[in-house]
């Protein structure tokens, strides 16, 4: 007779071997999965705001690297002029000292040197005055020629310490200006690479906004001076001489006549009428006098932008200013509250 014995069951332990086994499969399966599918693309509206933060970001930089700047070329001319009278201070130091040599030459030929002129050639004259015990002990015309050569080396040694004083200066300045160049153009850097994140129809997507963004802004593709009030005197020259500029590029650290950056324009621009700005926009906020609001503003007045002073841009009339943007960006015009203002100056 047939046997009918159950059929054998799967032990409890190789059950949990194979349930753990197709766990980790389908865990596996999840992370293969995970790692094939793409990565989500960046937004070009994320990525548009990220670029615009760094662009203002690089300003800043620009900013600061511009005031390193113009430090930097006051103290190497001060150096300079220093260094010129450090030489010419020691030349004068020698003929003093040749002076004194021929009164004592004279003196052993006519029977030995008087201990006044002796001590007149130490290692330290001018310390001779202090020593002696009184102007007496030389003649009159020797204690002038000591008083001179003590004066002299007085100077020479206070204009040695000052020059000193300014290279070190310098020295720290030139680290700032470095740092503030390498600062600009990692931001550039970075802007840059989050541009070439996006896919080439965002790119597109995106250069396309900013030209419809600029016809906005300027309602033309140059603003013509004929419809803007006419400015006098010399704040009506820079104005002329900004809007002269419009389709010139954005240079970071440039005052023209080529490229500018925001505050390089209306140093620019200024100078050519006949007026001498400050190379910052932080410097160029404290420069003339203080206007109200954009109601009282006139054509010249500088328009700084943001808390910190780092964008400026001069206002021409009719609402607008010209202004230097920033970096792949060109000389235009745009609406003066079109960014937060900070303060008006009138030139």
């Amino acid at each position: 007779m047939a046997s009918h014995r159950r059929p054998k069951q799967p032990s409890r332990a190789r059950v949990s071997v194979l349930t753990a086994a197709a766990a980790t499969a389908v865990a596996l399966s999840a992370q293969v999965a995970a790692h094939a599918a793409p990565s989500p693309s960046p937004k070009k509206e994320d990525v548009k705001a990220q670029i615009d933060q760094l662009q203002e970001e690089a300003e800043q930089a620009t900013e600061k690297y511009n005031g390193a700047k113009e430090r930097a070329d006051q103290l190497r001319k001060q150096s300079d002029q220093l260094q010129d009278q450090v030489a010419r201070g020691q030349d004068q130091m020698t003929q003093l000292q040749g002076g004194l040599a021929a009164v004592a030459g004279e003196q052993y030929r006519n029977g030995g040197i008087d201990p006044s002129v002796q001590l007149m050639l130490t290692s330290d004259p001018s310390g001779y005055l202090d020593k002696a015990s009184s102007v007496q002990q030389a003649s009159s015309s020797q204690a002038d020629a000591l008083k001179g050569l003590q004066d002299q080396q007085r100077r020479l040694d206070q204009q040695k310490t000052e020059a000193a004083a300014i290279l070190a200066s310098l020295d720290s300045t030139t680290k700032d200006l470095n740092q503030s160049k390498a600062e600009v153009n990692q931001k550039l850097k970075a802007a840059q690479d989050l541009l070439n994140s996006l896919s080439a129809a965002d790119r597109a997507a995106l250069k396309a906004a900013q030209q419809q963004d600029d016809r906005a802004s300027r309602g033309s593709e140059r603003a013509d001076l004929g419809s803007l009030p006419q400015g006098s005197g010399m704040a009506g020259a820079a104005v002329a001489n900004a809007m002269g500029k419009q389709g010139s590029p954005y240079i970071w650290g440039a005052t023209g006549p080529s490229g500018f950056d925001c505050s390089g324009l209306m140093v620019w621009a200024y100078g050519k009428a006949g007026v001498s700005l400050p190379r910052t926009s932080q410097a160029q906020a404290g420069y003339g006098s203080p206007v109200a609001s954009l109601a009282d503003a006139q054509p010249g007045d500088l328009i700084i932008y943001r808390p910190d002073h780092s964008h400026v841009g001069m206002y021409i009339g009719n609402g607008m200013v010209v202004h230097a943007p920033h970096t792949g960006d060109v000389v235009k015009v745009m609406k003066a509250d079109a960014m937060p203002i900070s303060v008006i100056r009138r030139v």
